[in-house]
């Protein structure tokens, strides 16, 4: 953790939508004025796309069924670890980008699917962001949930983050809804031990619950809308947090738990701008003494 260089890091399992929290964050510091070092986690993949599909076949003929990019293996955990080391101490270190459709390979005159040359992080940033599997995993050799000043975690029930997924992948990616299913199958072992404990380590976790029926994810025709949910919001250290003000604010909310709020799945997005605004302004008050 840094004062002069703060970290902060989402993290979530693939179809959990991390990438509307990057959203919500993205209009904070737009409008606090915040310069954000962007890293997306797909760029810490160890293999680009044509040679992930390569090495899973070979898995697969070897009798491995469990190949997927939620473990170390397909990872570089420790180039993650050491850009998080190196920031907070610094405000600099190595990222790239992963191409993932025509339009942003475009830019590179590349491939979809493949990096882009590593390259330092610009020295003049306020803070790091990262979005994506692995920004609070602790294994025997790394342990990057210590670095962000703040970590949070996306975790949707499952059948419901299943159902993101399946919808995604298959309406946005042209997959067949078996080869998603053998995706999800393929992942489990390393979902339970990579991305689940992740959520140990996490500051604050945001977990919708839908209000509707997902028994069958795989059958589902659409995805349960926010206001067919229920968001759950845990705080590891509630001290701060003003949840009187919270339930205030955010229409239809109660606390379950002493260190829990549940708000309407509408108002998500709303709980977070209440929630993180305070944490970006003292990180930039306490950078600023810092410095």
């Amino acid at each position: 953790m840094s004062e002069r260089h703060p970290i902060i890091a989402i993290t979530g399992s693939s179809g959990a939508g991390t990438s509307s929290v990057t959203h919500t964050f993205e209009n904070i510091f737009r409008r606090e004025k915040v310069n954000a070092a962007i890293v997306e986690g797909d760029s810490f993949h160890r293999f680009d796309r044509q040679d992930m599909k390569a090495r899973a076949a070979e898995a697969e003929a070897a009798g491995n069924h469990n190949f997927s990019h939620f473990g170390p293996e397909n990872n570089l955990f420790p180039e993650l670890a050491q850009l998080f080391h190196d920031y907070a101490a610094t405000g600099t270190g190595k990222r790239r980008k992963y191409l993932h459709d025509s339009e942003e390979a475009a830019p590179y005159q590349q491939q979809p699917g493949t990096f882009t040359a590593w390259e330092d992080v610009p020295a003049d940033t306020d803070l790091l962001f990262y979005e994506g599997l692995h920004g609070a995993v602790v294994t025997p050799e790394v342990n990057i949930a210590q670095h962000p000043d703040l970590l949070i975690g996306v975790v949707p029930v499952i059948n419901l983050e299943w159902i993101q997924k399946l919808w995604r992948d298959k309406s946005k990616r042209g997959y067949s809804t078996e080869a998603v299913t053998d995706t999800i199958l393929r992942r489990m072992p390393d979902y339970v031990n990579y991305i689940c404990p992740q959520f140990m380590h996490t500051h604050v976790n945001f977990q919708r619950v839908p209000m509707v029926d997902t028994s069958n994810p795989f059958i589902a025709r659409d995805i349960p809308s926010p206001d067919e949910s229920m968001v759950v919001i845990r705080f590891a250290n509630p001290k701060g947090i003003d949840f009187q003000y919270l339930l205030n604010m955010i229409k239809d909310s109660f606390m379950s738990r002493a260190n829990t709020v549940v708000v309407p799945g509408g108002k998500m997005e709303l709980a977070m701008q209440l929630i993180f605004t305070p944490f970006v302004w003292r990180m930039m008050e306490r950078k600023k003494r810092a410095s």
